[in-house]
C-alpha cells in the first residue's frame, strides 16, 4: 500500500463521502412517498421483495446461531495446554513469550463498574504474569485520575503492570471519542511497557466487559500457533448479560436478537466478518497501521478499514468461542428505555461514515481493490444503510399507500401482499427464537 494519509478528516472530499449515506436514506425514503403516491401496487412489489430478503437473513441468521452456540459449547470444554501442543510448529511463539496488553478506555464511568471488571481481569490464568492491565482516563472527567489511583492500588499485584493513561482535552484535530483515547493510551502504554512488540497481543475492551475465564488462555494459544498472527483480529461472541435481570423487557428482546446476529455474522463464511465492541490483535499490527485515528467515532470498523488496506486486504478476524458479558443500556420503564436506546441508536449511526472512508481508501488504494474489498465495502453499507433506511422503507412502503389510496385495502390480500405479510411473520418468529436461546443461556 502507497504511503496515504489515512485521518478521515484529511480527505478533501471527506464533507461528500459524509453525506453519503444520509443522501441515500433521504432520497430513498423521498422514493417511498412518490412511489406510494403514483405506483403503489409496484411499491409493495419492490417492499415485498426487500422483505423477503430480510426473511432470507433471519433465517439464516437463525441457522448460523444455533450452529454458533454448539461451537461455543465445544471450545468451552478445550483443553486449552494441550490444544497448544497439538498446533504447535516450529515457528510457534513459546506461551510463556505470550503478554495480553489490555486497554480500558472509559469516561464517568462509575468505579463498581471498573472494579468488577478488573476483578474479572484478575482471574484470568497467569494474570500476574502475563497481563498488563492500561487503565486509559480522560483529563475531561473531574477526579479520573483519583479513581484511577485508587483502582491501581487495589490491583497492583494481580497484574504484571497497571498503568494509568491520561488522555488531554481538547488536542487539535480530535474529535470527542473513544478513538482519541485509544490512540494516546497506546502510545504511552507501548513506550513505558513493550520491550519486544511481537510477543504482544492488544485487547480493547468497554469498561463493563466481562471476559470469559478462558478467553485469554484460548488467546495466547491462538496467538502463539497461528502463522498470520500479525495481520489478524480475534473476536468473542457478545452477551448482553451482565445486568440482563435490572433491564428493562423490552430491551432483552432486542439485545437476544443483537447478540444472535453477531453470533452469525463470526459463524458462516459467507458474511464479511468485523471487530465488534471488544476485540484483540498484535501490536505489530497497530504500529503498522499507525494506531487508531482521533477522529473516528466506530473505532473497531475503522481500525478495521484502516489495518485491511495497510495490509493490502491480507487481513483476517479468526472467532474465539468464548462469549464475553457486557452491560444492556439502562432504563427501568418504558420511557427511559426508549430514550436511552434512541441515543444509543443515534450514537451507533456514526459508523455510516465508514461508508465514506471505505470508499476514500478504494480511490487512494486502486491495487488493493479486490472482490474481498467490495465484500467489506458491502458489509460497512448494508449494515448501516438496512438498519435505518431498510426498515423505514419497508413500513413507510407497506402502510403509506393506504393514506392516498384508501380503497388499496384489497392489495393486502395479493400475492405480493400475502408474501410481505409471511415475510414479517418469519421475521417476528425468528425474533422470538434469538430472545428463548437468550433466555435459557443467561446466568
Amino acid at each position: 500500500m502507497q504511503k496515504q494519509p489515512l485521518m478521515f478528516s484529511s480527505y478533501v472530499y471527506a464533507r461528500w463521502l459524509d453525506v453519503l449515506p444520509g443522501g441515500m436514506a433521504w432520497a430513498t425514503c423521498i422514493g417511498v412517498v412518490i412511489g406510494a403516491i403514483f405506483a403503489p401496487s409496484k411499491l409493495l412489489i419492490g417492499v415485498t421483495l426487500l422483505a423477503l430478503y430480510l426473511a432470507g437473513r433471519f433465517v439464516l441468521a437463525g441457522t448460523a446461531a444455533l450452529w454458533g452456540l454448539r461451537q461455543i459449547s465445544q471450545w468451552q470444554t478445550i483443553d486449552w495446554q494441550s490444544e497448544y501442543l497439538r498446533r504447535a510448529t516450529r515457528d510457534c511463539l513459546r506461551l510463556d513469550q505470550v503478554h495480553h496488553l489490555i486497554l480500558i478506555p472509559n469516561y464517568q464511568e462509575n468505579v463498581e463498574i471498573l472494579r468488577r471488571t478488573l476483578k474479572n481481569l484478575a482471574g484470568q490464568k497467569n494474570a500476574a504474569q502475563q497481563i498488563s492491565v492500561v487503565l486509559a482516563m480522560e483529563m475531561a472527567e473531574a477526579g479520573a485520575l483519583a479513581k484511577a489511583a485508587l483502582l491501581r492500588a487495589e490491583f497492583a499485584g494481580c497484574f504484571a503492570h497497571v498503568l494509568i493513561t491520561v488522555h488531554p482535552a481538547g488536542l487539535a484535530g480530535e474529535t470527542r471519542c473513544k478513538s482519541a483515547n485509544l490512540s494516546w493510551a497506546i502510545r504511552q502504554a507501548r513506550s513505558k511497557l513493550v520491550d519486544d512488540p511481537a510477543q504482544v497481543i492488544v485487547t480493547v475492551m468497554d469498561a463493563d466487559t466481562l471476559w470469559h475465564p478462558a478467553y485469554f488462555e484460548s488467546l495466547a494459544v491462538l496467538f502463539a500457533t497461528d502463522p498470520r498472527r500479525y495481520s489478524t483480529y480475534w473476536q468473542a461472541p457478545i452477551r448482553y448479560h451482565a445486568n440482563v435481570w435490572g433491564a428493562y423487557p423490552l430491551l432483552r428482546i432486542l439485545h437476544a436478537s443483537a447478540s444472535a446476529w453477531e453470533l452469525a455474522y463470526l459463524v458462516v463464511p459467507w458474511w464479511r466478518k468485523l471487530p465488534m465492541s471488544s476485540y484483540s490483535l498484535s501490536l505489530c499490527l497497530l504500529d503498522r497501521a499507525e494506531y487508531w485515528d482521533v477522529d473516528a467515532i466506530a473505532d473497531e470498523w475503522h481500525m478495521a478499514i484502516k489495518s485491511y488496506f495497510v495490509l493490502g486486504g491480507q487481513q483476517w478476524v479468526q472467532p474465539v468461542f468464548l462469549p464475553f458479558l457486557v452491560n444492556m443500556i439502562p432504563g427501568r420503564t418504558a420511557w427511559a428505555a426508549l430514550r436511552e436506546r434512541y441515543q444509543q441508536s443515534f450514537r451507533h449511526a456514526w459508523g455510516a461514515k465508514e461508508i465514506g472512508y471505505t470508499l476514500a481508501l478504494m480511490v487512494l488504494n486502486r491495487r488493493v481493490v479486490s472482490w474481498g474489498v467490495f465484500g467489506l465495502l458491502g458489509r460497512v453499507a448494508h449494515d448501516n444503510l438496512m438498519a435505518g433506511a431498510g426498515w423505514i422503507v419497508i413500513f413507510l412502503g407497506s402502510q403509506l399507500p393506504l393514506l392516498f389510496h384508501p380503497n388499496w385495502m384489497h392489495v393486502y390480500w395479493s400475492v405480493p401482499g400475502i408474501l410481505f405479510q409471511a415475510a414479517l411473520l418469519v421475521a417476528g418468529l425468528l425474533t422470538l427464537m434469538f430472545w428463548l436461546l437468550d433466555f435459557r443461556i443467561r446466568p
